[in-house]
Parts: structure tokens; C-alpha cells; sequence
């Protein structure tokens, strides 16, 4: 059975990581109203809450659905055993299979549930996810130089930093560097 054919799924003591599903529309829009303001420059929610519907969601649900199918993106939300709140979600891209077998790991945990250890959490399963359950044999974080949440994120899930890659990725109208942190598989 391929990859894509099965629901994914892990948990962990407090969480559990699964793909989004339409059933998930409240708890995830619930996740995005209920957070804080703004805590530091890299904590923006990205989206307008009123703007989505459960159609949208639906769509958005699907399209992960084919990216993952084509090996591309895998979206997985990360929810609270306890309560099944959505509390963030942890990604990965591929960025080369062959004989590399690499990807991108991605994360973020709602700033409402900040400082509790979910991200760490969450980060820590979801590599495992990405090892073992994806095939990949090395994973990265791409991280802005002066967001120092998720560098100590990074390093608290046992990634390592390797390099500083210059002018890496364009954003906001510039050519910006980002540290990069990796785990390969053991």
C-alpha cells in the first residue's frame, strides 16, 4: 500500500499529527480566532478568518490531498488529545527524491498554546513521521537569521544547524538568508 493510500497518522502523549480533514473545518478555524496578538515580527497568522467557509476549507483540504498523492506537500495538523483542539500544524516539502530522499520540514503552533512544549512535541513526531513513514532521508528547516523562536524550536527537536545559505529566499521585495538546520535519519 503507497503512502498516500492510508491515513497517515502518529500521536504522541498530549497530540496527535494527521492530515486535515473537512470534518476539521471548526476546530482549525477555532485555533486561528482564538489566537493572540502578535507576539514578534514572524508570528502573523497569514490568513482572514471571516474570508473562509467550510467550502474553502474543503478545497484547501483536497488540494493537500493531491499534493501529497504527487509526493509533493504533506500537511499534517497537530491537535490536543485532551480536547481535540487544533493547536498548529507541522509540513513537509520534498524537495529531491532519487538518490537523496530530502525535504523541508515547516511548523507552526498557534500562539494561544505557546511555552507549553506542544511545538517541540509536535516537531519531534513529526520528523519521525518524515523519517519513517515518508521515506525521507534528510530533513531541513529554512529559518529567517533573526527568529530566534523557532531556531530554539529547531534545536530543542534535535536538529542541528549546518550552514548559513546568503541571499536564499525571496520575501518581502528582497533576497534574504536563511540558517539552515537538518536531521537525517539514524
Amino acid at each position: 500500500m503507497k503512502t498516500h493510500e492510508r491515513m497517515l497518522q502518529s500521536e504522541t502523549e498530549r497530540l496527535i499529527l494527521r492530515p486535515l480533514q473537512n470534518e476539521d473545518y471548526e476546530q482549525w478555524l477555532e485555533g486561528f480566532r482564538n489566537r493572540l496578538p502578535s507576539q514578534y515580527k514572524y508570528d502573523g497568522d497569514g490568513i482572514d478568518v471571516d474570508a473562509w467557509t467550510q467550502q474553502k476549507f474543503n478545497d484547501v483540504v483536497a488540494r493537500y490531498k493531491r499534493l501529497a498523492e504527487r509526493d509533493e506537500l504533506y500537511v499534517f495538523g497537530v491537535f490536543r488529545k485532551s480536547d481535540q483542539k487544533h493547536i498548529g500544524s507541522v509540513e513537509f516539502s520534498t524537495i529531491m527524491r532519487d538518490e537523496f530522499q530530502w525535504g523541508m520540514l515547516g511548523y507552526r503552533i498557534h500562539n494561544q498554546f505557546w511555552k507549553q512544549g506542544y511545538g517541540r512535541e509536535a516537531v519531534k513526531e513529526g520528523l519521525s513521521i518524515a523519517f519513517r513513514d515518508l521515506n525521507f532521508h534528510r530533513m531541513e528547516a529554512h529559518i529567517n537569521v533573526d527568529n530566534s523562536p523557532s531556531i530554539r524550536l529547531a534545536e530543542s527537536a534535535g536538529m542541528d544547524y549546518e550552514c548559513t545559505r546568503k541571499r536564499f529566499i525571496y520575501e518581502e521585495n528582497d533576497w534574504t538568508d536563511n540558517l539552515i538546520y537538518y536531521m537525517n535519519t539514524k
